[in-house]
């Protein structure tokens, strides 16, 4: 027995834990509400008319714009009349539902794998999981700031189809296989395009822990298929989604790009442990060849696959969490470029698969290790705590540019961007001095860097109290 008599009173209403989920995200994000528009929302939502109204939007629509659920949800925050604050309410609420899918899955996945849960609560990786998702604050860039809903919409959907799925195998119900699940996927990939790789999800669930013959998985995934043939000719025939292809195919080469990743993917699980340095504008230096830490990256990588294979049938959470990593982040991570290689809310739905394979050793250990068990629920409580106390700060920072982008230039001191925006931020807190200094530190930096070098000289000129200051978005 171990874990305090408070966890222990908790546990006798298994109910009562989807509420403690629920506890944690308001309290790690509640404060958010007061946050203010950032990066890229001054581009996508407050500059951006066609979202200003539901005429806008279907116009938009009706001009072939892409992620059309995403500004559906734009419009109906910007129309209902509560300002940011509306904006910060819908993203809680995205995130609140999400956990608690996650919560529900993890519980599905290790009643498969472990066997029925025990009610002492480290004995269930469902809830440590459903918390560790829900607290985390890497992905305060998913929930805070406003146009990361992009990653935390189409995830929550993502996850409702898996879920959907499920509860059509299990009740042989034709309307959760073949029209709730797909459906959902389609409003996944409608608000972000990543979600493309919910059938292979699927797949991977299967072969992680299903016990099924393969003839009557693919009958019960052929509509999921299907809909991923016809969302690809949409996406691939698409001109606004042929023109970022193309753009991306001149950005960097495949060889080139999947090198690069090797860097992003390391920067990306770095920041589930150094939560102290997160960063919405993260500078990663672009290479064009392998060099010894890169190598010593790809060699870990490659151990860890190795011992997952290796422990696939006695620990098949462990496979399960590199490969749902690597599968959610492949649209994004792998063959094709982008300007900025790689953002923190990429790990939205990807580290889902981690926390589970964590969930999973954690609950293993306390079940087999009597004498470990109170360090072990000691443990798993101060890391949740400190989870929350960093999700607090980091949100915080959100609650201003001026704020956000002074940690954004003390975590990327040597990139541009970041001290460009600073200086906006700075003009619009009437602070001119500090705002030319932010402008010449990006000049100096990038002495080609046009929106600093125009900033610079409106603001020099005495024209900045007519004229707006020229941010850069997330790209």
């Amino acid at each position: 027995m171990s874990g305090g008599p408070i966890m222990h009173t908790i546990d006798k209403a298994a109910s009562i834990r989807p509420m403690i989920i629920l506890a944690a995200v308001i309290a790690a994000y509640g404060s958010s509400v007061r946050g203010d528009f950032q990066f890229s929302d001054y581009n996508v939502i407050v500059s951006n008319p066609a979202v200003h109204s539901w005429g806008g939007w279907l116009e938009t629509m009706r001009q072939m714009g892409i992620r059309p659920l995403l500004k559906l949800t734009y419009t109906l925050c910007w129309t209902s009349g509560l300002g940011v604050a509306g904006f910060h309410l819908f993203n809680i609420a995205v995130h609140a539902l999400g956990s608690l899918l996650v919560y529900v899955l993890a519980g599905k996945f290790a009643d498969a794998c472990l066997g029925p849960r025990r009610k002492v609560w480290p004995a269930d990786p469902a809830l440590l999981v459903g918390l560790l998702f829900a607290l985390h604050p890497v992905h305060t860039e998913a929930v805070t700031y406003i146009c990361g809903r992009s990653s935390s919409l189409s995830a929550l959907l993502y996850l409702g189809a898996l879920l959907a799925y499920l509860r059509g195998v299990e009740s042989r119900s034709r309307a959760w296989l073949y029209l709730v699940s797909p459906l959902l996927f389609v409003l996944a990939v409608a608000a972000k395009e990543v979600a493309v790789t919910l059938p292979l999800a699927l797949v991977l669930w299967e072969l992680s822990v299903g016990r099924r013959p393969w003839k009557r998985v693919l009958a019960d995934q052929a509509v999921h298929w299907v809909s991923l043939l016809l969302l690809m000719a949409v996406i691939l025939s698409h001109p606004k989604y042929l023109s970022l292809l193309l753009f991306s195919s001149e950005l960097r080469n495949i060889h080139d790009n999947l090198i690069n990743q090797i860097n992003g993917f390391g920067y990306l699980l770095s920041r589930l442990v150094f939560v102290n340095r997160l960063n919405i504008d993260p500078d990663l230096t672009i290479v064009s060849r392998m060099d010894p830490v890169m190598w010593c990256k790809l060699a870990l990588a490659a151990a860890a696959l190795g011992l997952s294979l290796r422990w696939r049938k006695s620990r098949p959470w462990l496979l399960f969490g590199m490969v749902w990593f690597l599968l959610v982040l492949m649209p994004s991570n792998s063959i094709f470029a982008r300007l900025d290689l790689v953002n923190e809310r990429h790990l939205y739905l990807a580290d889902f698969g981690l926390f589970l394979a964590l969930g999973c050793e954690a609950s293993l250990l306390y079940r087999g290790r009597i004498a470990w068990r109170r360090p072990i629920a000691a443990a798993a409580g101060t890391l949740l705590c400190l989870l929350l106390l960093f999700t607090l700060l980091r949100n915080r920072e959100y609650r201003s540019e001026v704020s956000l982008w002074e940690s954004t230039t003390r975590n990327s001191p040597n990139k541009a961007r970041g001290f460009n925006n600073l200086g906006c931020a700075y003009e619009l807190a009437q602070l001119p001095d500090r705002a030319a200094a932010a402008y010449a530190k990006a000049l100096k930096l990038d002495p080609r860097h046009a929106n600093a070098a125009a900033n610079l000289e409106r603001l020099t000129s005495g024209g900045y109290r007519s004229s707006p200051s020229l941010r850069e978005m997330d790209r």
